[in-house]
């Protein structure tokens, strides 16, 4: 059985990756930058950076499964 990729599927794949990436993001700041910066603040800039890398991850493997798919 051969699942096609279809908008929704890439926009809950999506939605999933920065939800995910939002999390692990404000907990990777606390555990880093919390005894530093507060864990208030580490996990706000967490929150903000770590999308980048998790959405643009995500796109990019998307785009490789459509084209393999």
């Amino acid at each position: 059985m051969i699942l096609s990729l279809t908008p929704a599927s890439i926009v809950l794949a999506l939605v999933m990756s920065l939800t995910a990436s939002i999390a692990g993001g404000a907990v990777g700041g606390m555990i880093v930058g919390g005894r530093v910066l507060g864990n208030e603040l580490a996990a706000m800039l967490g929150m903000f950076y770590g999308p980048l890398a998790g959405v643009a991850g995500t796109a990019v493997g998307l785009i490789i499964l459509a084209f393999i798919g």
